[in-house]
């Protein structure tokens, strides 16, 4: 009998012990108890006993080994293969069935957080069911209520709870929802927001309304808000908040950590903890995690890293966008012009300004003056695109006025008109193409002279092989449409043919050239190249196609050919 036989045997043997013990000893033991223990003996030991037989098995079917079994047969690698193929195919299809049923299963918050708020229970539980959901979810609820239901929301949850879903919605959003509460209840709620979003929330405001406000706030606030509104709205000081740790640097790790426990409940991002000298100049930072894990008698200076990046509040947002691309903190310290620390960006206000900027930078590539919303009201997209367009118009009239200083050309061979929609097509699409791969080259600020002439060569190059290519297929196409569907003759229909591919051709090379160069010179002037929009570049590559185009066919088919027609 092994150690594991004796263990099991034991235990109920140990039982009737300890109940004879207190027998013999005189205790008080009643008699029911008696009876019911020497049940539950009689149960153990033949519980015992089985296992004991169960045990004895396993032991003699681990020694007895394969001499009892037919020995498997060893498998082929193409019957291991198939095998092999077989489990993979069957985890990736109850892998499919698992993504379905999690698709199926996705519940709409949105509609559950709408019934909550509809139904009729008491605003205690109100309140306790909507913290079940994410501050997100019921901030997009919220724009799809009706006033009153907004404002039952607004008297059922506190400040704190309000401010945070509010935070989530636009900030002209924001500024109408404030206006359904009453004024006191909104300038507190208005007080609970991070600093940045309060400033964006009171210029969308009314100047009554936002003098009324911000004589509400309290004066610790009030100061935070005058401080971001100091800065201009394309400053990254106007994006800062004032919610971050500080210490000093002559602290021990005990005494900072002491300090890091007074101010965390009154600041949310204690990820990373800023350090200042004597003078309260920005002298570096410490990792949360270094500092807890930090023995007492480590010096706070081997903590601190003295080359974390920073930025000041005057700095342009793109440039400061550029600079910080390229590390992954979540604080980023914003200093004043003698290096003291006015705030921090975090890492969601930098996603949030980047994401501003794409859309700047899209909008004005489809020629609008600014990024337009969905349900934005007729005339505020109409003032948006009107200036672009209305430039585009006057271009346009120089196309037209050019197409008709070639009126003799076209009148003595008017088959050429049939194919200059394709050349300004096909300029245009070159010239759009270069455009949007510089602009995003000269994104790297880092970029030499002899750089920025690489890539100038090469996007001619680029160019040039394209409209090589696409008038050699264009040559053979359009003679044979000439000659075969306007029954001219073959020497006339590859002669216009030719022509047409060697105006497209250059009007591609040139298009490349003006799509590369164009954002580079705006850029040299200080102008953001993204002005250099797309029916910009289009409607001047039309100009150059159109005098291209007829200047060619003039003096290859009329003058030279003396082709009529």
């Amino acid at each position: 009998m092994d150690n594991r036989e004796e263990k099991i045997l034991k235990e109920p043997m140990q039982a009737a012990d300890t109940k004879e013990e207190n027998l013999a000893h005189g205790s008080n033991y009643p008699f029911s108890a008696i009876a019911e223990e020497d049940e539950k003996g009689a149960a153990a030991v033949r519980d015992a006993k089985a296992a004991s037989d169960d045990v004895v098995s396993a032991d003699v079917d681990i020694e007895a080994g394969p001499e009892g079994k037919e020995e498997e047969k060893e498998k082929t690698p193409q019957e291991l293969k198939e095998e092999l193929m077989e489990n993979l195919d069957s985890e990736d299809s109850s892998r499919d069935e698992e993504e379905e049923e999690e698709q199926l299963e996705k519940p709409d918050y949105e509609t559950e957080i709408a019934a909550i708020i509809k139904s009729n229970a008491t605003p205690k539980a109100l309140r306790n069911r909507l913290s079940d959901y994410h501050d997100n979810d019921i901030a997009e609820v919220l724009v799809d209520l009706s006033p009153a239901y907004r404002k039952k929301v607004y008297r059922v949850l506190d400040v704190a709870t309000l401010s945070g879903i509010l935070e989530y919605a636009d900030e002209d959003e924001i500024a109408g929802y404030l206006d359904e509460m009453d004024l006191k209840k909104a300038a507190a709620v208005l007080s609970h927001m991070e600093p940045d979003v309060a400033v964006s929330v009171l210029r969308e405001m009314d100047k009554t309304k936002r003098s009324l406000m911000v004589d509400l706030v309290d004066e610790d606030f009030r100061k935070d808000i005058a401080l971001l509104a100091s800065f201009d709205e394309d400053e990254i000081g106007s994006k800062m908040t004032t919610n971050y740790i500080v210490i000093h640097d002559n602290l021990t790790v005990k005494e900072a950590m002491s300090e890091l426990v007074r101010q965390a409940p009154e600041n949310d991002n204690i990820s990373t903890i800023f350090v200042l000298d004597s003078s309260d100049v920005f002298y570096g930072a410490i990792d949360l995690k270094d500092l807890i894990i930090a023995r007492q008698g480590t010096p706070l200076d081997d903590l601190i890293m003295t080359s974390y990046p920073y930025v000041y509040g005057t700095e342009d947002i793109d440039d400061c966008i550029e600079k910080l691309k390229d590390y992954s903190e979540d604080l980023i310290p914003v200093l004043d012009n003698s290096n003291q620390m006015l705030g921090v960006i975090t890492s969601q206000s930098i996603i949030q300004v980047v994401d501003d900027e794409l859309g700047e930078d899209y909008a004005r590539l489809a020629g609008l003056t600014a990024e337009e919303e969905l349900a934005e009201p007729l005339k505020d997209s109409m003032r948006k695109r009107l200036p672009w367009l209305i430039a585009l118009l006057l271009l346009g009239m120089v196309v037209s006025t050019v197409v008709g200083v070639f009126e003799a050309v076209i009148s003595q061979l008017t088959l050429i008109m049939f194919f200059q929609s394709m050349i300004l097509d096909m300029s245009g699409n070159a010239g759009t193409q270069s455009l949007a791969v510089t602009i995003r080259v000269l994104m790297d600020e880092n970029l030499t002279a002899a750089q920025k002439a690489g890539h100038v060569f090469k996007e001619v190059r680029v160019g040039f092989c394209n409209g090589l290519l696409l008038s050699t297929i264009s040559v053979i196409l359009v003679g044979l449409y000439i000659m075969i569907l306007k029954g001219r003759a073959p020497a006339m229909s590859f002669a216009i043919s030719g022509c047409v591919g060697v105006a497209l051709l250059t009007a591609m090379t040139l298009a490349s050239l003006l799509g590369t160069t164009i954002p580079m010179i705006l850029t040299k002037l200080k102008v953001d190249p993204a002005v250099a929009s797309g029916p910009l570049i289009t409607t001047l590559n039309d100009l150059i196609a159109v005098v291209t185009y007829y200047s060619m066919s003039y003096l290859l088919l009329i003058r030279l050919l003396g082709l009529r027609g």
